[in-house]
């Protein structure tokens, strides 16, 4: 066998593995960014749910409280554009938004006794509770798969594949602003 058989075999070879690499790594990057799709939706799911439940809250404090309009049409405001919302931008808006429109919500259901103790509002109650229990374990679990597909996205050689066939980072849901400040507590 000649010297430039032996070359064009080796130069075969490397092709070969390259390419089998480049094809590994574009896989790779394809599950991670399926996974925070599934992440995001699962979190759309949840924000969905909140969202079916909200009238049903407005609707049991509008009979305890209907000259709380304001209050009420925020609520309302908020949900609508959480409902509509297509992006985790426009969902992290919307989101912080709404719950700054249930606190309050809530602050109004204080000033009610007869509301605060009607069962109806206390069942509506726990279960957005046990919602935001599930958007913010929703949330947990899209950050970490943007997290994971994002710092891929950011290492040698996978910036360069993923760069050459259009994979772009993925945006993480914020916290919201509201959560650095200490809740006011009146007794």
């Amino acid at each position: 066998m000649s010297t430039s058989a032996i070359v064009l075999i080796v130069i075969g070879i490397l092709a070969i593995v390259i390419i089998a690499a480049l094809i590994k790594i574009y896989n790779e990057l394809a599950k991670e960014r399926i996974l925070t799709q599934e992440g995001a939706s699962g979190v759309g799911t949840c924000l969905q749910q909140r969202n079916d439940l909200i009238p049903n809250l407005v609707e049991t404090v509008k009979g305890y409280a209907g000259h709380e309009n304001q209050t009420l049409i925020e609520v309302i405001k908020w949900r609508n554009q959480s409902a509509g919302a297509t992006t985790v931008e426009e969902q992290n808006a919307a989101s912080g938004g709404l719950k700054q429109a249930l606190i309050n919500l809530l602050s109004v259901a204080e000033n009610y006794p007869d509301l605060k103790a009607d069962a109806q509002f206390q069942q509506l109650m726990g279960q957005l509770s046990e919602l935001e229990e599930k958007i913010n374990d929703a949330r947990r679990y899209y950050n970490g798969t943007v997290r994971e597909y994002n710092q891929s996205l950011a290492v040698f050689p996978k910036n360069i594949v993923g760069g050459s066939f259009g994979f772009k980072p993925a945006v993480f849901f914020a916290e919201d602003a509201e959560a650095k400040i200490a809740p006011k507590v009146k007794f």
